[in-house]
């Protein structure tokens, strides 16, 4: 581990310093939301806004205090990687943390329900009760679009509307379905999964109110004034095409005279905003509610926001080496079979 290299790096998602352990209590909760989110490193012996090396006395029993209380105070079991690094004249604490599987782990003094910590850039968060099954689902290497509804039949989804979209590619038959993950056995009967009624339910709209593209044209440079804005509430593939003709009706264009003819040419590269909007629908967490995704078009800027933290075990840094992992793979694999997505 280097640790001038370290040093240079400000704390974020998987870095943080502590001056010391004279409050344990943060040492555990940033440990228990590296294990629960993406991992990272916790250097004690170094201040956090200046990152001046004060260095810890007496290493070795801080040390084994360290690996005490974590074995003490969390559950399940946390086996970090607790090293001593020399610098200068002093030393310096780094404990190591790695992605957990057996996530979510949780302070025992909280408790299962209260105790858990996810990672939200350099802060805590204490997670929430859909969080605590969106880090059991994945400890299980399960989705939320792929799980059956086991409260509906398997006349739940339209399939007239599921013929109508596989159309220019094939007519789908039962067992596609099936093979898609639209729909699921569940003890002995068929029900759709939740990417199933996402995509194509009957009364989409009462099961999942919030799965809707909210689109606005902002005045200028902030959201002080709205000019237009419209509200996406068909089924995903339609709604994407909706907020697409959105963006493209309020976006600027530039004129390319040619010999004879002019040719419009829309000013936002039309590559990037189709994979910003697909890829927004396709990775939001639907299993959390009152967060839409929301479309602001500005004079100088395109934001696009969905619901949901990166998916667990991802970084920003991992998306800059393109490093992907798919939050619903229902739905990926039916945008995949539309060509939505490669």
């Amino acid at each position: 581990m280097d640790l001038v290299e370290i040093l240079t790096r400000p704390a974020g998602k998987t870095l943080e310093f502590k001056r010391d352990l004279s409050s344990p209590e943060g040492v555990l909760k940033t440990l228990v939301a590296f294990a629960d989110t993406a991992g990272g490193t916790l250097l004690v012996g170094v201040e956090d806004h200046t990152r001046n090396v004060r260095g810890v006395p007496y290493a070795l029993d801080v040390e084994e205090r360290i690996a005490n209380i974590v074995s003490d105070s969390i559950a399940p079991r946390l086996l970090p990687e607790i090293d001593i690094l020399p610098r200068r004249r002093t030393q310096v604490i780094a404990i190591q943390m790695h992605p957990s599987a057996a996530r979510p782990h949780y302070l025992k003094r909280e408790g299962a329900e209260s105790g858990a910590y996810v990672r939200v850039g350099s802060t805590n968060r204490r997670a929430d009760a859909e969080m605590l099954q969106e880090l059991r689902r994945t400890a299980r290497g399960e989705n939320y679009d792929e799980q059956p509804k086991v409260d509906f039949d398997s006349e739940a989804p339209d399939f007239r509307a599921a013929s109508e979209s596989f159309k220019p590619l094939r007519t789908p038959r039962r067992r596609d379905l099936v093979t898609l993950r639209l729909l699921a056995t569940q003890q002995g009967h068929t029900v759709p999964t939740g990417g199933g009624m996402l995509l194509f339910g009957r009364e989409r709209e009462r099961h999942f109110p919030d799965a809707s593209i909210q689109a606005g044209r902002c005045d200028g440079l902030d959201k002080s004034r709205i000019l237009d804005r419209a509200e996406f509430r068909n089924p995903p593939v339609g709604a994407i095409e909706d907020a697409i003709a959105f963006i493209e009706k309020h976006s600027p264009y530039s004129a390319d005279i040619g010999r004879v003819r002019r040719t419009d040419c829309w000013n936002l590269p039309p590559v990037a905003v189709r994979q910003a909007v697909i890829y927004a629908v396709a990775h939001a967490d639907y299993a959390q509610r009152g967060a839409p995704i929301r479309i602001s078009i500005f004079d100088d800027r395109l934001e696009i926001e969905n619901p949901g933290l990166l998916p667990f075990g991802l970084t920003i840094a991992d998306l800059e080496h393109g490093i992907s992992k798919l939050r619903n793979r229902v739905i990926g694999r039916v945008f995949h079979a539309f060509g939505l997505i490669e």
